[in-house]
Order: structure tokens, then sequence, then C-alpha cells
């Protein structure tokens, strides 16, 4: 019998961190993590200031009243959903951390498939379909989390079909939390449009970024919220400062003077996260040229520092190897890429999918100086030490494929 909960892999306490930057601070951002005072609950002042120029530079306008910051998203998300109560809508795959969070209030979380052309966002007419079942069965569907540039999929949703989505979830009477924590990873900024639902729907949309996307390292926990600027979004916000209150959830001093040096955007800032992001775009391009060449399903990344592959196709192949679900093709993978490769199942797709997660911050490099170069060269695809990461995923796939190959000339006709 196939396992469904494989033990010592657990979907909580082994699930995989956000795709990191991979790549050393600027010294600017390190030069601001000082301080030794205590951060109030919800962010000092100064830090929600600059969250609101943050926002307001991206036609997200808000009040410092409708503002709060919290050591990361998952405790933000902790305290939204605590706040509004009922059950939680996702799309299929999600980000690994948002189920955890509804679970470990004793809600239920109810996963709806995604549109063809993308991730991150719910196809409208399953999200009908799926909160209407809830309803009828007793169930209170409350919350939608969703997100236009996604994890794991690397997919920036089109305006229509987010548009549509958001049209299905106010007809529902559902929040929308709409995580943009990827928004500022564009590998495309100037042909890929991004339409905020809080664009859409600002008396119903509450924003959440987690930094680690767009400026801090993942050990530097910080993100921000905007809520809605109506009595739902002051209430709202209340309750969300009351949970973080609870928890205990501020903001390391250090840690918030870095955040709301990023958030201010120097210009340290604004060409690294630049360089950053074309590097990762190249490098992705990269991996799914490779990954395709081989036959698997993947569809092009568009934002974010990571890829999202089926590999089904490749089934046959990969149970020469032992492998027959997502947990066995993550320890697959981990070990023969020496990088993290984390299944499907950690993203809320089934356990018999052969889907997985591929960062590209390992391909950069294993030292800072590696890293650095990979940054700072004009062809970081010819470097040696990028050059033989992506080889090494390259052949990789292409044994799969030449030993699938190899098993269709054998089989009988």
């Amino acid at each position: 019998m196939r396992r469904t909960d494989p033990e010592g892999h657990g979907p909580v306490r082994y699930g995989p961190s956000p795709p990191g930057h991979g790549l050393p601070l600027p010294p600017g951002l390190a030069a601001a993590a000082t301080g030794a005072h205590t951060e109030p609950t919800g962010g000092s002042p100064a830090l929600l200031d600059t969250a609101r120029g943050y926002w307001a530079r991206r036609g997200l306008p808000a009040d410092r009243a409708r503002t709060v910051a919290a050591p990361g998203a998952p405790a933000l998300l902790l305290a939204l959903t605590a706040a509004l109560g009922g059950d939680v809508l996702v799309p299929r795959p999600c980000a690994a951390w948002w189920a955890p969070q509804a679970r470990l209030l004793g809600s239920s979380v109810f996963p709806v498939g995604t549109p063809v052309e993308c991730g991150g966002v719910p196809d409208p007419y399953a999200l009908l379909e799926t909160v209407r079942r809830v309803r009828a069965e007793g169930g209170d569907p409350r919350l939608l989390v969703l997100s236009v540039a996604d994890d794991p999929a690397a997919t920036v949703a089109p305006p229509e079909v987010v548009h549509e989505t958001i049209e299905a979830a106010a007809g529902e009477g559902l929040h929308v939390v709409s995580d943009e924590t990827w928004r500022d990873t564009l590998h495309d900024p100037h042909d890929t449009v991004l339409l905020s639902p809080a664009e859409m729907l600002p008396e119903r949309v509450t924003v959440l970024t987690d930094l680690c996307g767009p400026f801090l390292p993942s050990g530097w926990p910080a993100a921000i919220a905007r809520f809605p600027g109506n009595d739902i979004g002051t209430l709202l916000r209340d309750r969300v400062l009351d949970v973080l209150t609870a928890l205990g959830a501020r903001i390391a001093a250090p840690v918030a003077a870095a955040a709301a040096y990023a958030l201010d955007e120097p210009d340290e800032i604004t060409h690294r996260l630049a360089a950053s992001v074309r590097l990762h775009a190249r490098v992705a391009a990269a991996a799914h040229r490779s990954l395709v060449a081989a036959g698997a399903h993947v569809r092009p990344p568009r934002a974010g520092r990571h890829l999202y592959a089926d590999l089904g196709p490749l089934r046959s192949a990969l149970t020469a190897h032992d492998v027959g679900d997502a947990q066995e093709l993550e320890d697959f993978l981990t070990a023969r890429l020496g990088m993290p490769a984390p299944g499907g199942h950690r993203f809320g797709d089934d356990l018999g999918a052969l889907r997985v997660r591929l960062a590209t911050g390992p391909f950069l490099g294993s030292t800072d100086e590696e890293r650095m170069a990979s940054l700072m060269s004009p062809e970081p695809l010819e470097l040696p030490h990028v050059d033989s990461a992506l080889s090494l995923l390259g052949s990789t796939f292409d044994d799969l494929r030449d030993d699938d190959d190899a098993r269709r000339r054998e089989s009988p006709r």
C-alpha cells in the first residue's frame, strides 16, 4: 500500500522554506539591522510608514491605521485566520505554509483546482462549486487565500482570471487574503501585467507581503499586511493585533530596522532586486529548458526563484528507481541533485502525483564568492559553478528520458 503520511516527513515540521535569494546581503541592508529597543506589536510608526510608502508606489495607498507588521507571513496569516473564523479555501497547489495555519486553529481547508494557464488563483467556476458544496455539507467558508504571483507554480495569473475569481469570491461573501510576496520578482515586468485583487475589491481584500520575497533573507522574519479602508478593515486589524499580542509576535528590533530600510527602497535595494530577478529568471529559464527537453510538464516560470515540474510523463523511468510518489521523488532528486527538491505533496498536491518544486538559488554557487560572481557576471550561465549545477540537472533528467525511451522500445507491441 502506498504511504500517505511518510514517517519523518511530516507536512509541517519538514515543510519546505520559501525559495531564498541565494545571495549575500547588500551592505546597506546589513548595516541597517541594528537596535535593541522593543518593537510594539504590529510594528512601529516608522516601519508602518515605510510599508505605506511601499504600497503607495504600487497603486495601493493605505493609512497607518490599516497597516500591520509581524515576524513573518505565517504569523500574520494565523492571526487573520483566527480573526475571521470559519473555513478556508486555497488553490491547489499552494504555498506550503498556508494550510497549516488554518488547521492549527481547527479550521477546515478546502483546496480548489486552478486554471490551465496559471497557478495561485482558483478557477472561478471550481471556486463557486466548492463553496456551495461546503455550505451544503454544513461548512462555513469565509476566507480565500490566493497569490497572483505564485509559489510553487512560479506563474502570474492573467488579469481576466483574477477578475473572474474575485467576482466569484465577492458573490459568495468571502474575505480574500492576497499573498503578494512575489509581486516584485516578475521575470519580465514590462510584458507581464500583475493585477492585485485589492485594486478590484478593496473593501474585502487584505494584502499580505512576506519581505523574504523581495528584500530580506528568510532568517530575518518580517511581513506586512494592508487592510481594507472601511469598518471591516478596522475590526479585522484590531482582532489581528489582539492575536499577535497574545502570541507575543513582535518583530525583532534589528530586523524591523532592516525591513524599514528595505521598504524605503533606496537605490542599493532596487538595483540589487532588479539584478537578482534577472539572474534568477535566466537560471529558471535554463532549468525549464532542461526539464521540458526531458519530457516533463512545466509551465514557463514568470516570477519568483523557483519552478514547478510534473514528472508524470517520466513515471515508468522513475518506477525503475523505486520512485512512485511525490515523497519518493523528493528523496530521489534531493540525493541526485544535492539540493532540496520538495515534492508536490508539500504544496497540497496529491501524494501520488510526481510533482516537484525546484528553487534556483542553489544553482548560483556554494560560497559567497561564487554567488556574487553569478550576480555580477553578464553571462552567469557560462560560469563553471552555474554551468556544472545546470548540467547535473540536465543529465539527471536526460538519463530518465533515455531510460524511458529504452523501456518503450523494449516493450512488446
